[in-house]
């Protein structure tokens, strides 16, 4: 049995200059395909100049000639260290998405028969989600004919959500979906006493 001719393809795509290319995600150095450039930054004048002048710029201080804003007329571009820049630009990424907290939905599971003890266990974890700014969803689960004593599970919401009145508010008042009452608490805004 003969197989198909395997496909053939462009030799340039295994060359590691060409895959470094596709990677970066800035032009850099000898990437730079234009006749001229701005060159902007320290230690260098601000204006106009031939990639090659640019390049020898770059060359003398041991820096890269970056290419900053391509879509500018000519080129905008910046001599420096090219992977300082990534490592700083990395790092401020890392802080900004460790500044921007997301809040979560914790959950806590009651059943009508939810003892003092468990009552109160589960109340601390709640309160301290919500210090961490977390949403606290708490619902009563009932099993088989467990649904007769409905109350009992609105009483219990209505008992946690008097207990956590300081660290959060209820979205609204408890609510039976199917074998589940539920109520979710938004954490307060803690304003800082002086």
């Amino acid at each position: 049995m003969a197989f198909p001719p395997r496909p053939q393809f462009p030799r340039g795509n295994f060359n590691p200059r060409f895959r470094k290319e596709q990677q970066q995600e800035h032009r850099t150095n000898h990437m730079i395909r234009v006749p001229q450039v701005r060159l902007v930054g320290e230690n260098v004048e601000v204006g106009v100049y031939s990639i090659q002048d640019a390049l020898k710029f770059a060359n003398e201080q041991g820096l890269d000639l970056v290419e900053i804003s391509p879509n500018a007329d000519p080129p905008v571009c910046k001599i420096i260290d090219y992977n300082k820049f990534l490592y700083e630009k990395k790092k401020k990424e890392k802080e900004m998405k460790a500044n921007s907290k997301v809040s979560e939905v914790k959950e806590i599971r009651f059943t009508p028969n939810t003892d003092e003890h468990d009552f109160n266990f589960k109340a601390k974890h709640a309160e301290d989600f919500l210090k961490d700014g977390n949403k606290v969803k708490a619902y009563v689960q009932f099993k088989g004919r467990a649904i007769m004593f409905k109350e009992r599970g609105e009483l219990l919401l209505l008992k946690f959500a008097e207990r956590l009145a300081d660290t959060g508010s209820p979205e609204g008042m408890p609510k039976l979906e199917g074998k589940r009452m539920m109520i979710i608490f938004a954490p307060k805004s803690q304003k800082k006493k002086k």
